[in-house]
Parts: C-alpha cells; structure tokens; sequence
C-alpha cells in the first residue's frame, strides 16, 4: 500500500475531536455525583433540623466555601491529568489555597478560644464519624468520577486516581454540609480534609488497576 492510499484510509471517517470532553465528563462526574450523595445523605441522615438558621451564619459558608474551594481545585486537578502530557503547573496552589484559608481561619479560633475550649473546638460532637460519613456521601461521586476519568486518557494513573477520588470526597463533603451541625474551623480543618483524603487514597490505590490503558 502507497502511503497516500495509507492516509486517506486512516482519514476516511474520521470525526472531529471534541476539545472539551474532559470538561464535559468530569463536570458531569460532579453532577451525577452530587445528586447521588444528596439522594444517600437524605435516605441516610437527613438534613440538619436548623438548616434555615445555620444558613444565615457566616460559619456555615466559610464551611461551605472550603470544601467549595476543594471541589474545585480537585476538578482542575482531574482535568489536567486527564490530559496526556497535560503540565501540573498551578495545580499544587490551587490545592493549597483553600487548605491555607480553613487553617488560618482555625488558627485564630485556636489561639482566641480558652485553653479548656480548644479540644472542643477541633473534636466537636461528631469527629468519630464526620469522616466515614463523608467517605460514604463520596462514593457515587468516586464511581462517576472513576467512569469519566477511564472515557479520557490519563497517561499517570495513580495520580489520575487520586485526583478522582479528591473530587468524590469533596462532592461528598460539600452535601454532608447540609446535615453536619460542626461549623468550628478547627473542626472542618480537620476531619472534613480526613473524610475527603478517605477516596483520595482510595483512588490512588485503585488508580493502577481501573485507569491503566
């Protein structure tokens, strides 16, 4: 065979690259994933009884915009490494960021409380379970973002797994906010990143075996 017939033969029928597929799936892995955890949380828990007031406190969304800020660092993350030769530049900042915020936060509620308030103020009522529940919220989220990741082309497969299951944890952390009656920054600076680290090791476990070509 010449290599012109070659070419044309290897062209003929060839589609046009979707140039936003990874946008697409994993931001589709977040939004399946959500409603999933939101469906578990309501089957499971329940939303907290004084969610209308918790709402109104500025606590709740410095909470919120925490794990926000994760979601959304852990989904450029994905992004990126869902990309063969994708460069990481900009991705441990942006993992960092919202790390930094949550523990400054922390550290002036620590170094302002009473002696006898700090262990409060980190253990709360819930840390034995805050964690698990969270990893448990995360597991639809960790099943679509697994699904989409393997639709892509990730060339680093722990790290890809990691990232995925980052973003399950957080997907999971962010409805848990809707029934966690902890709101302390030492608290959430704590065993919230617990829970999301929970699927971000389990994905770079299982990163080798599910998203390996």
């Amino acid at each position: 065979m010449k290599t012109d017939e070659l070419v044309r033969l290897l062209a003929t029928g060839a589609d046009a690259v979707d140039t936003h597929a990874a946008e697409r799936r994993i931001a589709g892995a977040v939004g399946y994933g959500a409603v999933g955890a939101l469906l578990l949380m309501l089957a499971l828990l329940g939303v907290r009884a004084d969610l209308e007031q918790a709402v109104s406190s500025p606590s709740f969304w410095l909470k919120t915009g925490f794990v926000a800020g994760v979601l959304a660092a852990s989904a450029f993350t994905a992004w990126r490494l869902a990309r063969p030769g994708a460069r990481l530049a900009g991705v441990p900042a942006a993992l960092a960021a919202p790390l930094v915020v949550i523990w400054a936060f922390a550290a002036y509620a620590l170094l302002g409380a009473d002696p006898a308030q700090r262990a409060d103020l980190v253990l709360g009522a819930t840390w034995r379970w805050c964690p698990w529940l969270i990893a448990l919220l995360s597991l639809p989220a960790f099943v679509a973002a697994v699904h989409a990741m393997q639709g892509l082309a990730p060339t680093r497969p722990r790290l890809a797994g990691a990232a995925a299951g980052l973003l399950a944890g957080a997907t999971g952390a962010l409805v848990y906010c809707l029934h966690c009656p902890e709101s302390a920054p030492p608290f959430i600076g704590l065993w919230y990143v617990v829970g999301m680290l929970v699927p971000a090791l389990a994905g770079a476990a299982l990163g080798e075996r599910l998203l390996r070509w």
